[in-house]
């Protein structure tokens, strides 16, 4: 039998390794029983490997204008990047990274605002290493066209290596329109690495908390490389678009702005020029521009001015202003207006108020002093009404406080008032300050019978994702300064203004439609505020008026600072070829009928809502009218023009109706027949050019549903002109070549 013998070192081994099992052991148990590992909890650190997320971008709200064409909004971008590291294309045929840098260079160069060699040094430049390189905002941004074309290229010609990351950016699809009201949005980086767009500027900044939308995210299981597993599934939060911002503003009479005031600034390179177009009987705002101005896309032209001239900067409005005074006098029955007076100077104390001619006419009719726009007649008008009475109307008139607008940073203006001077200064629109919105605002109260409306810029503040209605703005009153007796004698003493051999506004008057209001030539204060400027044109030269005379549809406000005259031009040149072709234009997009045609007999439309659409169709056909079925037929549910408007014969009226639309045969429409048809049956109509409706992309009687996209062609009747005279002319060259073959 053996001895035993004790193995101290096999002790030591077991000792060692049963130790360090128990050690384990408890080290599991302990994890399974707290789920923690060095107080992190496993669960966290395991979802943090497996479980990925993808961020679904938001877009931004969109604005809108008054029929939802678009004035700004988000679209599809794409950014240049080069995949430099030849890594990328390993273990494989085709390669992913730039091998031509000469090549990749030069096709870049074309698209790109960067020299050819610039491009070539960044890639090959480029530190050791590097997996890709972009190409700064040169590479930033693109639109889909310029990506398709370089993209097409770079395969043509077998370039590899060039990625174009998607992404979006913010659009202003008309340029310089309205730059100052809509301001701009642009990118900026946040602490997460994330981009963000963030308004700078106008209503993308006043509104930037109701544009931004709510980025969404997918969340999904991945494994180790990151791919996703097969049983794992996804959870998506849906991004929350940004609010919908609509305006007052109509795009069509906004065109005609900026195109008047484009003219006029290249004809006349005036230091500063806005123009404010208001339904006065409403308040809307339905343009608002001013020079200089710039491109929201580029921000060209931008200076060191941001502000919104219409809304906060004052000005001394000169002389329509007297259009305020003489309203004051009609009201307290102290307007005479075959009473005469002796013009050319008037003395308050130690003061001289001196017509703009200096000796003045002579001694005229108040009247005929109203027309040559007297200085000093409204001195004499002072003193029938009394200055102190006259302040009370400048008030109600509502200067000297802001009128309310749904735009920041409003100014109200100064009402000088401390001394009869003061006083009579006013009266004729210097001392003063106002801010051309009040002047628009005061003036409402003439054209709509002496009820004054609050300016307004905002319409509705619409839900993208849910339709919801959250804002919706009204027509607000906001006082009535003067009768509507008043306001109806003030108007046809306006138009005298331009139908007189002596008024100052002739240069204003229009074929079509009459027209009432008041010229300025306001002097500017120097730089240093020691008295005022002189010199030929060193003036603020403005036009306030109104048409149809007899009932305003439109107010315009133009103002034009320190244009280059030409000899014998004068400051009423280039204002009324700003004024002119607006209110022209307007009024016949909005169809308001020529003067030379009010005697055509008109009739209200009728109620023809809940009433069944044959029966409708029957009744609008017994008063003249067409119609225009929307859906399939039976209860109408929804008409334009509403009831009770008032139509010359054989108008059209759209009736909507559930069901899918029949497409009409447009030709001949207007613009806005076209919005209002697109409004009602929602429809994906896609409108190309101005004026009025010349062609199609389906058939009349087609059936269309809200996912058919239809193209409507549309030309001004300009274009339409120089078309068919464009085809005669070339059928006269064929005709000549045939004769002279």
């Amino acid at each position: 039998m053996k001895k035993f013998r004790f193995q101290w070192g096999a002790f030591l081994m077991f000792v060692v390794f049963g130790g360090l099992f128990f050690i384990l052991f408890g080290r599991i148990l302990f994890i399974q029983m707290t789920g923690q590992v060095d107080g992190k909890e496993l669960a966290k650190i395991a979802s943090n490997q497996y479980e990925k997320h993808a961020v679904l971008q938001a877009n931004r709200g969109a604005i809108v204008d008054r029929n939802d064409e678009p004035i700004a909004s988000d679209t599809l971008s794409y950014n240049v990047v080069a995949v430099l590291n030849e890594a990328a294309s390993k273990n494989s045929k085709r390669k992913y990274h730039v091998v031509d840098y000469k090549g990749t260079a030069k096709v870049l160069a074309k698209y790109l605002p960067l020299k050819e060699r610039e491009i070539y040094d960044k890639m090959k430049n480029a530190r050791e290493g590097t997996w890709q390189i972009e190409f700064g905002r040169a590479g930033k941004d693109l639109n889909r066209e310029t990506m398709m074309k370089m993209k097409e290229e770079l395969d043509r010609k077998k370039l590899s290596g060039v990625l174009f990351v998607e992404g979006k950016k913010r659009f202003y699809p008309n340029g310089r329109f309205a730059s100052y009201l809509v301001g701009f949005a642009q990118k900026e980086e946040m602490e997460n690495n994330l981009t963000i767009t963030k308004g700078k500027m106008g209503l993308e900044k006043t509104y930037n908390k109701q544009l931004t939308g709510v980025d969404g995210k997918v969340n999904y299981q991945s494994d180790g490389w990151g791919y996703l597993l097969p049983t794992a599934s996804k959870q998506i939060e849906e991004p929350q678009d940004g609010q919908t911002i609509k305006l007052t503003l109509d795009k069509t009479i906004s065109n005609f702005v900026e195109e008047a005031m484009d003219q006029v600034e290249e004809e006349y390179s005036p230091k500063k020029m806005l123009v404010l177009v208001s339904n006065p009987k409403t308040g809307e705002i339905l343009a608002m521009s001013q020079r200089p101005t710039f491109n929201p896309m580029t921000r060209e032209g931008l200076t060191e001015n941001w502000l919104n001239d219409a809304v906060e900067q004052t000005i001394e409005p000169g002389s329509p202003m007297k259009m305020f005074t003489l309203a004051a006098a009609v009201e307290e029955d102290k307007w005479e207006p075959d009473d005469y007076f002796r013009s050319g100077s008037y003395r308050i104390y130690d003061r001289v108020i001196r017509d703009v001619n200096v000796k003045g006419w002579g001694t005229i009719t108040f009247m005929e002093g109203l027309q040559r726009s007297s200085n000093v007649g409204m001195a004499y008008l002072l003193e029938r009404i009394g200055d102190q009475k006259f302040i009370e109307y400048v008030h109600k008139f509502g200067f000297g406080k802001k009128t309310g607008i749904d735009l920041p940073n409003e100014a109200s203006g100064v009402v000088l008032d401390n001394y009869p001077a003061e006083r009579l200064t006013t009266s004729y629109g210097q001392g003063s300050t106002v801010t051309p919105l009040q002047m628009i605002q005061a003036a409402s109260a003439i054209a709509n019978n002496g009820v004054m409306m609050k300016p307004y810029v905002i319409d509705q503040i619409i839900d993208p994702n849910t339709n919801e209605v959250l804002e919706n703005h009204e027509p607000e009153e906001s006082g009535t300064p003067i009768s509507a007796a008043t306001a109806k004698e003030v108007r046809e003493i306006l138009a005298t203004t331009v139908t007189s051999e002596k008024g100052t506004a002739q240069k204003y008057h229009l074929e079509n439609y009459a027209v009432g209001g008041k010229t300025g030539t306001a002097e500017l204060p120097k730089t240093d505020g020691k008295g005022y400027m002189s010199g030929y044109g060193n003036y603020l030269y403005s036009f306030l008026g109104m048409a149809p005379i007899d009932d305003p549809q439109l107010l315009i406000y133009v103002t034009v600072q320190q244009p280059k005259l030409k000899a014998g031009e004068q400051g009423s040149d280039p204002v009324s070829r700003v004024f002119n072709p607006i209110m022209e234009n307007s009024l016949k997009y909005l169809n308001i009928a020529p003067d030379d045609e009010q005697l055509i007999p008109v009739k209200k439309v009728g109620d023809y809502e809940g009433v069944d659409s044959e029966t409708a169709a029957s009744l609008a056909a017994e008063d003249g009218f067409q119609t225009v079925l929307i859906g399939e037929g039976g209860k109408v549910t929804k008409q334009i023009p509403k009831a009770d408007t008032k139509l010359t014969e054989d108008s059209m009226i759209l009736l909507e109706t559930k069901g899918d639309t029949t497409f009409p045969d447009m030709t001949g429409w207007s613009k806005k027949m076209v919005l209002s048809f697109m409004n009602l049956s929602k429809l994906d109509i896609r409108i190309n050019g101005e004026g009025y409706v010349v062609g199609q992309s389906v058939t009349e009687g087609t059936s269309v549903n809200k996912n058919d996209p239809v193209v409507v062609e549309l030309r001004t009747p300009r274009q339409q002109y120089n078309k068919k005279k464009s085809n005669e002319d070339k059928e006269e060259n064929e005709e000549e070549q045939i004769m002279g073959g």
